[in-house]
């Protein structure tokens, strides 16, 4: 919901300095009730290293903030009217406009949802069951995990009518964001994406947000939309069969083990809620302190402690630079290393100019999320898609090898005078291959540190004492903890 305003044309043109320039355009447009303005600006031109502005002049984007203070004055001036949906027409504009390219005609009706131009209320409207009150008591719904995907799944049937259970194996809601909780644990997709579509948060303080502010959000969304009374905590399912009929779940929790009937079943687990561990022989013969990361051990006291991490994927990368000043000696064994993305924000405070136009600027927030969608998904696919005939080692086609160019030399300007350093983070295979993981320096700083050694060995077994690698070498340690995934 747009928020009404107050500040006089100097506040909101310093607001806007901290808005993102092409969803401003696109916003624009709603308050002029056309996108005839957009032809008049370069359209946005995006790379990976680029200023997230889509290149645009800096006369260009002055001449945007203007054109949006004015309109949003005079919007202001006539006591906020609801602004009016662009024509479809005007929408395609807008979209080929913000994306820097044209978006195939096939996608747009799907995207046109995606950016919600009717408001939430529509969207919801969408979920009905065109059926008797007696039927939907009849069709009972189990969902499974109280994580992102089984809360919207009980929003849903709460809106559509339909009785439901979620059962849920830890105390509190957030699924990922409960049962991770190592040091440094962030989400890395820009919050503004990563929320639901129709409860942003337009006030998020940070653009990558810790785990207890997405926890917090999660919990919050509980207490909104009063899904508490359908939630089981502490109750896990064991086991399900399909009699033909109904769904016969068993469940185990703080009352013993029951067996309920559903209709349907809705799978919510996720697949960060299982850890895995190594293929190494030995795990589990650490005679000290061993965990992994997603069963954290906050008992555990790593003062001044030999400290060996198994794995370099996203957990390791986020928590071994906050517990490296800490400890005695950090030793961090990898096979295979991350490709680096630079994000210089990633810990970064979203800018107050920011929030004040996704409170206050109509639509702002629909484009701003429809544009950071676009470019995490199909924006950024032709430089990860193979191109016919292409055999260069280490690419998979012409862009993918200028992406691998970038990217080098962004690890190359973090590690220079290291040499050994570099080799040992820059991956052989393509970008795009694996995960990438979002990097704004302090990965390459912590493994700097005269306390930390980053080692590419093999690893041959798990012992009492440590980690034996294949040339019979034994690294010491006085906890072991497992960053290897799920």
């Amino acid at each position: 919901m747009t928020e009404p305003f107050t500040d006089d044309a100097e506040a909101i043109r310093a607001a806007l300095a901290d808005a993102h320039v092409p969803s401003l355009l696109c916003a624009a447009a709603h308050l002029s009730g056309a996108a005839v303005e957009l032809d008049v600006f370069q359209t946005p031109v995006y790379d990976f290293f680029g200023d997230g502005q889509g290149a645009l002049p800096d006369d260009q984007q002055a001449a945007a903030r203007d054109l949006a203070v004015r309109l949003l004055l005079r919007w202001r001036d006539a006591g906020y009217p609801p602004p009016k949906r662009l024509p479809d027409a005007d929408i395609r504009t807008a979209m080929n406009f913000i994306a820097g390219v044209e978006i195939p005609e096939h996608y747009a009706p799907f995207l046109t949802e995606e950016l919600a131009l009717d408001g939430p209320e529509a969207r919801a409207a969408q979920v009905t069951i065109d059926a008797s009150d007696a039927a939907k008591t009849a069709f009972p719904v189990v969902i499974v995990g109280a994580g992102m995907s089984g809360l919207l799944a009980g929003i849903a049937l709460k809106r559509a009518g339909l009785p439901f259970t979620i059962f849920e194996t830890h105390a509190r809601a957030g699924g990922t964001w409960h049962a991770n909780q190592y040091p440094g644990a962030r989400v890395d997709t820009p919050n503004h994406l990563y929320s639901y579509s129709f409860e942003p948060a337009a006030d998020w303080p940070l653009r990558y947000s810790t785990q207890p502010l997405l926890q917090d959000y999660f919990e919050a969304i509980v207490a909104k939309y009063d899904l508490a009374g359908h939630i089981r905590f502490e109750t896990t399912v064991a086991a399900m069969a399909w009699d033909g009929t109904h769904w016969q779940v068993d469940v185990t929790g703080l009352h013993g083990t029951e067996r309920v009937s559903a209709r349907a079943v809705v799978s919510a687990v996720g697949q960060l809620n299982r850890p895995k561990l190594p293929d190494i022989p030995g795990v589990g013969s650490f005679a000290g302190p061993a965990f992994h990361s997603a069963r954290w051990d906050h008992s555990v006291d790593l003062t001044g402690k030999r400290v060996a991490v198994i794995g370099t994927g996203a957990s390791a990368f986020q928590f071994v630079p906050e517990i490296a000043p800490q400890v005695a000696q950090l030793t961090v064994f990898q096979r295979t290393p991350p490709w680096l993305a630079p994000a210089p924000e990633y810990h970064s405070a979203v800018e107050p100019g920011k929030q004040w136009a996704l409170r206050h600027v109509p639509f702002y927030q629909n484009w701003y999320r429809f544009w950071l969608f676009w470019m995490l998904t199909d924006g950024i696919l032709p430089a990860v898609a193979r191109e016919p005939g292409w055999s260069a080692e280490g690419s998979i086609s012409t862009l993918n090898a200028e992406l691998r160019a970038a990217l080098e030399l962004h690890a190359a300007n973090q590690t220079e005078g290291r040499p050994d350093l570099y080799a040992k983070i820059v991956p052989a295979y393509a970008p795009g291959g694996k995960r990438m993981l979002l990097d704004n320096g302090v990965w390459v700083e912590a493994l700097k540190r005269d306390n930390v050694d980053l080692v590419t060995d093999a690893v041959a077994a798990i012992e009492p004492a440590g980690v034996r690698l294949a040339d019979g070498r034994l690294v010491e340690a006085d906890v072991l903890i497992y960053g290897t995934g799920f």
